[in-house]
């Protein structure tokens, strides 16, 4: 492809060189750089590409793209400066996969928590009304019914661009995906087409990355500043800062609510271990899922569809059909007459909601009996606050390992014992070993009981000193029964 063409949406402050060549690929890591590349030279938390230019030009790089020109340049290379070179990336690989996104119905979902579930029901929603979807989430990537690996929430932008290509080959009319904060930030998502935008709520995450939570909150908001006007931004008005993510946004604006006046509300009838009975927008629906946060994460698939111009009906004939994704309020019977729950709950407000939807389902007949840790490398001003989630909501509450990553995994749980005083401590457990957590748990547990694993949901590994280790949550709990 003619490196002119590629750069065509990608604003450039200085031009060295001819952009009237014939380029075979781009790529921001120069050890992947082969002869007739384009090199991206974008800044990281950990490396600056920029460093890398002569590498790159060595490994055959015909052209750099960088924020700042090398003061020695080689006469035959090209140097394109711009202003920000993760955001002509994302342009660059859109334009190299001739505009994937704009050949399909793309809709972003962000926020803390209900991203995977919002993104791969609407996934399982528009087959089911029979149009070929694409998916991008944290626990699969689907171009249709063919699974692709996820590695990330939302992947780097040449990856991003190549998978929607890929959609677009087989035929795919829709593509539902996460957009991540990072995402937003490091603007992986720049040259995208989206055709909707939904908000799920925002709680304390990733601090460890943004440092504040205000940031936290910008990149979010971000994402909804950017939409076009002929775009729609459905928001969750049941969070303090649902009506925030609106403000300059220029798409059109809708509300979901369980508890406001919202263009799309839900009503909890009934609920039990089973599912709930739910009036959405004065029709009654049953659907197998559990919980106010999966009540409102529905009202927001619904609201979607809606938006997207599907039939009312036909949507919630298909919703009660739809099952819970995978390690989010996964519900397993035990023989011995408890219920064992496997969530994906990482951060405080994630585990106050499932453990106070458990609570209010069991009203006091049973007792649950909570396993967590908090994954290592991360935020620690969350490891205290979800050790009292835990033992305030628990019967007892287990403190263990998640991925403690490249940390001791015993110093990550002192940090969440210092958030217990005396009383709270005397109703927690702590064991290292994730395994044997549960085993005591489940030990521990009675007919009725219900034990609750969190943090880890579909993830089946553990990272322990930089070492990827198999370790499902799910299969634990199965060998337990």
């Amino acid at each position: 492809m003619i490196l002119e063409d590629i750069l065509q949406n990608v604003s450039v402050r200085k031009l060295i060189g001819n952009t009237e060549i014939e380029v075979s690929d781009i790529q921001f890591d120069s050890r992947k750089i082969e002869s007739g590349s384009v090199f991206v030279a974008t800044r990281g938390s950990a490396s600056d590409g920029h460093s890398y230019i002569s590498t790159a030009i060595d490994n055959g790089a015909l052209a750099v793209v960088c924020e700042e020109i090398p003061s020695e340049t080689v006469p035959s290379i090209t140097y394109v400066k711009v202003d920000n070179s993760a955001d002509a990336l994302g342009k660059m690989a859109s334009a190299m996969h001739d505009f994937p996104s704009s050949k399909l119905i793309l809709v972003g979902v962000t926020g803390t928590n209900g991203k995977t579930t919002i993104a791969t029901l609407l996934y399982h929603l528009f087959r089911k009304l029979g149009y070929k979807t694409g998916l991008l989430s944290t626990v699969c990537n689907y171009i249709d019914d063919v699974a692709v690996e996820a590695t990330h929430t939302t992947p780097d932008a040449l990856a991003l661009n190549e998978l929607l290509a890929q959609m677009v080959d087989a035929g795919c009319e829709y593509a539902f995906m996460e957009v991540s904060s990072h995402a937003v930030d490091q603007r992986r998502i720049a040259g995208l087409e989206f055709k909707g935008g939904v908000f799920t709520n925002i709680t304390r995450d990733h601090i460890d990355y943004h440092l504040t939570f205000e940031n936290y909150l910008k990149a979010k908001k971000q994402f909804f500043d950017d939409l076009p006007a002929d775009a729609f931004a459905l928001t969750n008005v049941d969070d303090t800062n649902g009506l925030v993510m609106l403000q300059n946004s220029k798409a059109k604006k809708y509300t979901y609510s369980l508890r406001a006046m919202a263009d799309f509300k839900t009503k909890i009838l009934e609920h039990g271990f089973e599912g709930m009975l739910l009036n959405m927008n004065d029709m009654e629906v049953n659907v197998s899922f559990i919980g106010k946060f999966n009540a409102s994460n529905l009202s927001a698939v619904y609201g979607t569809a809606i938006l997207l111009g599907q039939d009312s009906l036909e949507i919630l004939r298909i919703m009660s059909a739809l099952h819970s994704v995978s390690g989010r309020f996964e519900t397993l019977r035990a023989p011995q007459g408890y219920t064992a729950i496997v969530d994906y709950a990482h951060t405080p407000d994630a585990l106050n909601n499932v453990i106070g939807t458990i609570n209010q389902i069991l009203q006091g007949n049973g007792r649950l009996i909570t396993v967590v840790g908090c994954g290592g490398n991360r935020d620690k001003g969350k490891r205290p606050m979800m050790a009292r989630e835990a033992v305030d909501g628990s019967w007892k509450a287990i403190l263990t390992s998640d991925n403690p990553r490249f940390e001791e995994p015993q110093d990550i749980l002192n940090d969440m014992i210092a958030g217990l005083d005396i009383v709270q401590k005397n109703k927690s457990l702590t064991i290292v070993d994730r395994r044997e957590a549960i085993k005591t748990a489940c030990a521990l547990a009675q007919k009725g009981d219900v034990v609750l694993v969190a943090g880890k949901g579909h993830e089946d590994y553990q990272i322990i000193r930089g070492v990827k280790h198999h370790f499902d949550d799910r299969e634990e709990v199965k060998n337990c029964f």
